[in-house]
Protein backbone atom coordinates (compact mmCIF):
# COMPACT_ATOMS: atom_id res chain seq x y z
CA UNK A 1 0.00 0.00 0.00
CA UNK A 2 2.88 2.58 0.75
CA UNK A 3 4.34 1.74 -2.25
CA UNK A 4 0.81 2.22 -4.66
CA UNK A 5 0.31 5.51 -2.23
CA UNK A 6 3.81 6.84 -3.45
CA UNK A 7 3.40 6.34 -6.87
CA UNK A 8 -0.12 7.71 -6.71
CA UNK A 9 1.47 10.77 -5.26
CA UNK A 10 4.26 11.10 -7.82
CA UNK A 11 1.61 10.54 -10.52
CA UNK A 12 -0.40 13.56 -9.05
CA UNK A 13 2.91 15.81 -8.85
CA UNK A 14 3.61 14.75 -12.37
CA UNK A 15 0.07 15.86 -13.54
CA UNK A 16 0.27 18.56 -11.25
CA UNK A 17 3.95 20.18 -13.15
CA UNK A 18 2.10 19.67 -16.64
CA UNK A 19 -0.84 21.48 -16.05
CA UNK A 20 1.36 24.83 -14.91
CA UNK A 21 3.40 23.92 -17.98
CA UNK A 22 0.46 24.02 -19.84
CA UNK A 23 -0.97 26.63 -18.32
CA UNK A 24 2.52 28.94 -18.94
CA UNK A 25 2.47 27.98 -22.31
CA UNK A 26 -0.87 29.49 -23.01
CA UNK A 27 -0.65 32.06 -21.11
CA UNK A 28 2.47 33.05 -23.22
CA UNK A 29 0.64 32.59 -26.09
CA UNK A 30 -1.76 34.58 -25.08
CA UNK A 31 0.44 37.19 -24.23
CA UNK A 32 1.61 36.70 -27.98
CA UNK A 33 -1.49 37.27 -29.46
CA UNK A 34 -2.53 40.40 -27.55
CA UNK A 35 0.81 41.65 -28.99
CA UNK A 36 0.21 40.79 -31.80
CA UNK A 37 -2.94 42.55 -32.08
CA UNK A 38 -1.23 45.79 -30.25
CA UNK A 39 1.35 45.66 -32.95
CA UNK A 40 -1.27 45.93 -35.73
CA UNK A 41 -3.64 47.81 -33.99
CA UNK A 42 -0.80 50.73 -33.85
CA UNK A 43 0.16 49.68 -37.31
CA UNK A 44 -3.87 50.85 -38.09
CA UNK A 45 -3.53 53.89 -35.82
CA UNK A 46 -0.29 54.60 -37.45
CA UNK A 47 -1.43 54.75 -40.86
CA UNK A 48 -4.77 56.69 -39.67
CA UNK A 49 -2.13 59.38 -38.91
CA UNK A 50 -0.38 59.21 -41.53
CA UNK A 51 -3.86 59.49 -43.78
CA UNK A 52 -4.94 62.17 -41.78
CA UNK A 53 -1.54 64.44 -42.04
CA UNK A 54 -1.87 64.04 -45.82
CA UNK A 55 -5.11 65.05 -45.95
CA UNK A 56 -4.09 68.14 -43.84
CA UNK A 57 -0.90 69.04 -45.94
CA UNK A 58 -3.03 68.54 -49.30
CA UNK A 59 -5.22 71.08 -47.15
CA UNK A 60 -2.14 73.41 -46.46
CA UNK A 61 -0.79 72.92 -49.58
CA UNK A 62 -4.06 73.66 -51.59
CA UNK A 63 -3.95 77.13 -49.32
CA UNK A 64 -0.19 78.12 -49.60
CA UNK A 65 -0.46 77.66 -53.77
CA UNK A 66 -3.79 79.98 -53.41
CA UNK A 67 -1.93 82.27 -51.08
CA UNK A 68 1.54 82.34 -53.38
CA UNK A 69 -1.13 82.69 -56.81
CA UNK A 70 -2.64 86.12 -54.84
CA UNK A 71 0.70 87.25 -54.56
CA UNK A 72 1.29 86.60 -58.17
CA UNK A 73 -1.95 88.16 -59.25
CA UNK A 74 -0.85 91.32 -57.19
CA UNK A 75 2.18 91.32 -59.29
CA UNK A 76 1.07 91.26 -62.80
CA UNK A 77 -2.87 91.89 -64.24
CA UNK A 78 -4.07 88.21 -64.74
CA UNK A 79 -5.90 87.34 -67.93
CA UNK A 80 -8.57 86.16 -65.77
CA UNK A 81 -8.68 86.09 -61.79
CA UNK A 82 -6.75 83.67 -60.37
CA UNK A 83 -9.86 82.11 -58.96
CA UNK A 84 -11.04 80.97 -62.43
CA UNK A 85 -7.83 79.65 -63.41
CA UNK A 86 -7.84 77.53 -60.24
CA UNK A 87 -11.82 76.63 -61.64
CA UNK A 88 -10.26 75.22 -64.58
CA UNK A 89 -8.06 73.01 -62.93
CA UNK A 90 -5.40 74.42 -65.23
CA UNK A 91 -2.64 74.52 -63.41
CA UNK A 92 -2.87 70.42 -62.23
CA UNK A 93 -0.43 68.42 -64.21
CA UNK A 94 0.15 64.72 -63.86
CA UNK A 95 2.49 62.92 -61.10
CA UNK A 96 5.04 62.56 -63.93
CA UNK A 97 7.40 65.88 -64.66
CA UNK A 98 9.61 65.93 -67.65
CA UNK A 99 12.94 67.54 -67.33
CA UNK A 100 11.70 69.53 -70.16
CA UNK A 101 8.36 70.66 -68.59
CA UNK A 102 10.10 71.02 -64.57
CA UNK A 103 10.63 74.89 -65.20
CA UNK A 104 7.03 75.49 -65.54
CA UNK A 105 5.89 73.58 -61.81
CA UNK A 106 5.76 75.04 -59.13
CA UNK A 107 5.60 72.34 -56.58
CA UNK A 108 4.24 69.17 -56.12
CA UNK A 109 0.78 68.55 -53.52
CA UNK A 110 0.75 65.42 -51.14
CA UNK A 111 -0.58 63.03 -53.23
CA UNK A 112 2.37 63.75 -55.90
CA UNK A 113 0.62 66.02 -58.47
CA UNK A 114 2.85 68.44 -59.77
CA UNK A 115 1.24 72.03 -59.71
CA UNK A 116 1.65 75.05 -62.28
CA UNK A 117 3.23 78.23 -61.96
CA UNK A 118 0.09 79.94 -62.67
CA UNK A 119 1.66 83.35 -62.74
CA UNK A 120 3.79 81.91 -65.20
CA UNK A 121 0.99 80.05 -67.10
CA UNK A 122 -0.16 83.27 -67.35
CA UNK A 123 2.04 84.55 -68.79
CA UNK A 124 2.91 81.76 -71.28
CA UNK A 125 -0.53 81.92 -73.05
CA UNK A 126 -0.11 85.60 -73.61
CA UNK A 127 2.94 84.60 -75.51
CA UNK A 128 0.97 81.95 -77.44
CA UNK A 129 -1.23 84.34 -78.20
CA UNK A 130 0.87 86.23 -79.65
CA UNK A 131 2.59 83.73 -81.32
CA UNK A 132 -0.63 82.86 -82.95
CA UNK A 133 -1.63 85.94 -84.11
CA UNK A 134 1.56 86.37 -86.13
CA UNK A 135 -0.69 83.80 -88.66
CA UNK A 136 -3.92 84.03 -90.40
CA UNK A 137 -6.84 81.50 -89.48
CA UNK A 138 -6.44 80.19 -92.97
CA UNK A 139 -2.81 79.79 -92.29
CA UNK A 140 -3.48 77.91 -88.99
CA UNK A 141 -4.48 73.83 -88.52
CA UNK A 142 -5.31 72.75 -85.05
CA UNK A 143 -5.32 69.20 -84.13
CA UNK A 144 -6.99 67.47 -81.00
CA UNK A 145 -6.91 63.90 -80.76
CA UNK A 146 -8.15 64.15 -76.80
CA UNK A 147 -12.04 64.17 -76.67
CA UNK A 148 -11.74 66.11 -73.38
CA UNK A 149 -10.76 68.84 -75.87
CA UNK A 150 -13.24 68.63 -78.62
CA UNK A 151 -16.09 71.23 -77.13
CA UNK A 152 -13.52 74.02 -76.63
CA UNK A 153 -11.28 73.36 -80.14
CA UNK A 154 -14.68 73.00 -82.24
CA UNK A 155 -15.77 76.32 -81.11
CA UNK A 156 -11.97 77.75 -81.11
CA UNK A 157 -12.42 76.79 -84.60
CA UNK A 158 -15.67 77.77 -85.83
CA UNK A 159 -15.57 81.30 -84.38
CA UNK A 160 -11.94 81.84 -85.46
CA UNK A 161 -12.27 80.08 -89.09
CA UNK A 162 -9.59 78.02 -88.00
CA UNK A 163 -9.47 74.38 -89.56
CA UNK A 164 -9.80 71.85 -86.78
CA UNK A 165 -9.22 68.05 -86.63
CA UNK A 166 -10.75 66.38 -83.86
CA UNK A 167 -11.64 62.72 -83.73
CA UNK A 168 -8.51 61.97 -86.64
CA UNK A 169 -5.88 63.84 -87.74
CA UNK A 170 -6.17 62.55 -91.52
CA UNK A 171 -3.19 60.93 -92.80
CA UNK A 172 -0.65 63.13 -95.11
CA UNK A 173 -2.63 65.80 -95.13
CA UNK A 174 0.23 68.09 -95.00
CA UNK A 175 3.08 66.15 -96.36
CA UNK A 176 1.77 64.07 -99.84
CA UNK A 177 0.24 67.00 -102.52
CA UNK A 178 -1.20 64.01 -104.44
CA UNK A 179 -3.81 63.99 -102.28
CA UNK A 180 -7.54 65.58 -102.16
CA UNK A 181 -7.37 66.17 -98.65
CA UNK A 182 -4.26 68.02 -99.20
CA UNK A 183 -3.42 71.20 -97.24
CA UNK A 184 -0.66 74.01 -96.96
CA UNK A 185 -0.10 75.48 -93.78
CA UNK A 186 1.38 77.82 -91.99
CA UNK A 187 1.14 77.01 -88.61
CA UNK A 188 -0.02 73.32 -86.70
CA UNK A 189 -1.50 74.02 -83.47
CA UNK A 190 -1.54 70.75 -81.28
CA UNK A 191 -3.33 69.80 -77.72
CA UNK A 192 -0.58 67.14 -76.65
CA UNK A 193 2.68 66.48 -77.93
CA UNK A 194 2.28 62.95 -77.26
CA UNK A 195 -1.36 61.86 -78.49
CA UNK A 196 -1.36 64.51 -81.70
CA UNK A 197 2.35 63.16 -82.65
CA UNK A 198 1.63 62.47 -85.49
CA UNK A 199 0.99 65.97 -86.55
CA UNK A 200 3.79 66.76 -84.83
CA UNK A 201 5.64 64.74 -86.53
CA UNK A 202 4.08 65.92 -90.08
CA UNK A 203 4.70 69.72 -89.50
CA UNK A 204 8.48 69.04 -88.23
CA UNK A 205 8.58 67.17 -91.69
CA UNK A 206 7.23 70.45 -93.52
CA UNK A 207 9.51 72.67 -91.08
CA UNK A 208 6.58 74.79 -90.21
CA UNK A 209 5.80 75.85 -86.75
CA UNK A 210 4.45 74.12 -83.70
CA UNK A 211 2.42 75.31 -81.07
CA UNK A 212 1.39 72.97 -78.63
CA UNK A 213 -0.38 72.29 -75.37
CA UNK A 214 2.22 70.63 -72.69
CA UNK A 215 1.18 68.95 -69.51
CA UNK A 216 3.80 68.12 -66.90
CA UNK A 217 4.03 64.32 -68.47
CA UNK A 218 5.27 65.60 -72.21
CA UNK A 219 8.50 65.85 -74.07
CA UNK A 220 8.93 68.97 -76.21
CA UNK A 221 10.97 68.06 -78.63
CA UNK A 222 10.12 69.61 -81.83
CA UNK A 223 7.43 72.06 -80.80
CA UNK A 224 8.44 75.91 -81.26
CA UNK A 225 6.27 77.19 -78.85
CA UNK A 226 5.29 75.78 -75.59
CA UNK A 227 2.14 76.45 -73.69
CA UNK A 228 2.20 74.66 -70.28
CA UNK A 229 -1.09 73.95 -68.67
CA UNK A 230 -3.35 70.88 -68.16
CA UNK A 231 -3.99 69.34 -71.36
CA UNK A 232 -6.22 65.98 -69.97
CA UNK A 233 -9.13 68.32 -68.40
CA UNK A 234 -12.14 69.61 -70.85
CA UNK A 235 -12.41 72.39 -67.86
CA UNK A 236 -8.27 73.49 -68.57
CA UNK A 237 -8.92 73.01 -72.30
CA UNK A 238 -11.83 75.29 -72.20
CA UNK A 239 -9.72 78.25 -70.50
CA UNK A 240 -7.03 77.54 -72.78
CA UNK A 241 -9.00 78.01 -76.01
CA UNK A 242 -11.13 80.75 -74.55
CA UNK A 243 -7.87 82.85 -73.60
CA UNK A 244 -6.86 82.23 -76.98
CA UNK A 245 -9.49 83.16 -78.70
CA UNK A 246 -10.11 86.23 -76.70
CA UNK A 247 -6.68 87.54 -77.47
CA UNK A 248 -6.51 86.65 -81.05
CA UNK A 249 -9.36 88.46 -81.98
CA UNK A 250 -7.88 91.51 -80.47
CA UNK A 251 -4.65 91.29 -82.20
CA UNK A 252 -5.86 89.96 -85.15
CA UNK A 253 -8.47 92.70 -84.70
CA UNK A 254 -11.48 90.42 -85.97
CA UNK A 255 -14.75 91.56 -85.09
CA UNK A 256 -16.54 88.84 -83.61
CA UNK A 257 -18.86 88.43 -80.68
CA UNK A 258 -16.94 86.27 -78.49
CA UNK A 259 -18.75 83.71 -76.47
CA UNK A 260 -18.53 83.61 -72.77
CA UNK A 261 -16.19 81.04 -70.91
CA UNK A 262 -19.42 79.05 -70.02
CA UNK A 263 -19.85 78.08 -73.94
CA UNK A 264 -16.26 76.72 -73.94
CA UNK A 265 -16.54 74.84 -70.87
CA UNK A 266 -19.66 72.74 -69.54
CA UNK A 267 -21.18 73.79 -66.38
CA UNK A 268 -18.76 76.27 -65.50
CA UNK A 269 -21.14 78.40 -63.56
CA UNK A 270 -21.45 75.98 -61.27
CA UNK A 271 -17.55 75.18 -60.62
CA UNK A 272 -16.19 76.14 -57.88
CA UNK A 273 -11.98 76.32 -56.96
CA UNK A 274 -10.74 73.97 -54.80
CA UNK A 275 -10.76 75.14 -50.64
Amino acid sequence: MPRKKAETEESVQENIEENKTNSKKKIVEAKTEISDKKAKMAAILEKAKQLEKAVSEAETETKDIKQKMSLDEEKIDTLVPIEDYLKSSIHLGTRVITPDMKQFVYKRRADGLAVFNTALLDKRIREAADFLSNYAPEDIILVCKREAGWKAVELFSKIMGIESFTKKYPAGILTNPILDTFRETELVLICDPWIDRNALDDARRIKVPILGICDTNNYTQGVTQILPGNNKSAKSLGMIFYLLAKIYAEKRKIKITLPPISEFVENWENLTPPK
